[in-house]
Order: C-alpha cells, then structure tokens, then sequence
C-alpha cells in the first residue's frame, strides 16, 4: 500500500465492543435518522476516531446472507467516511425485514441516512 492511498480498513478501534459503549449510545443518543429498514443513533465521543455498532438481528433479517450482505454494506459506507464520522459513536439497527436486499437500493438508503445524520450534527 502507498503512502498516499487512504486506509480504510475496518479496525478494531472503529468498533464498539463492549455492551456498555452500546447501551452508552442507546441512553444517549444525541442524533437519530431512520427509515424503513435502518434506525442510526449517534453521540459524540472524546476519542479522535469514529466507531460503528450494529445490531442485526436475525428476526429481522432470516437468512446468515442477508444479515452478512447488510452488515458488509454498512461498514463498506461506514469506511468510506471518515473524516465527515471523526469523534461519532454510531449504532446502526435493522428495523424492517429484509429478505434478499437489493445492494444498489441498500447502499442508496444507508448514504441518505448518513447524509441525514452529519446534517443533524452541523446542526446542532
């Protein structure tokens, strides 16, 4: 790797781990965004990175696949924006059920809920 080309690998400091950083998003979310399929909560944090929480249950989505598919899709747009998510804790659910989701209309929904989300942060 070049040292020009940016990192965007998925590191374990970009994770929320513990149940305790879930439930510490979970009382204090300050920003929402939502639709049909995803609910996003977020809140500051006082570390120099982002880190992203998901929570897809199985109930929601059936199939190993289609949660596997979700979740890549979501840590794929999640990488993609780092400087825009510095200092954000974020926990993303699926709320709607997916059966056999289309990649192009995922990817649609999760970049306008992130959109939704830093503009909720500029604005407040």
């Amino acid at each position: 790797m070049s040292d020009t080309a940016p990192d965007f690998r998925f590191r374990r400091e970009n994770r929320l781990l513990t149940p305790a950083d879930f439930q510490r998003v979970f009382d204090q979310a300050r920003y929402r965004a939502g639709s049909r399929h995803f609910l996003f909560l977020a809140i500051e944090n006082p570390l120099a990175v982002h880190r992203l929480g998901l929570v897809i249950p199985r109930k929601r989505a059936r199939r190993a696949v289609d949660r596997a598919r979700v979740k890549r899709q979501l840590r794929e747009s999640f990488r993609h924006r780092p400087d825009i998510l510095r200092g954000l804790d974020v926990v993303v659910l699926l709320r709607g059920g997916l059966s056999d989701p289309d990649p192009a209309e995922l990817r649609t929904e999760v970049d306008d809920l992130w959109d939704k989300l830093l503009a909720k942060r500029t604005r407040a």
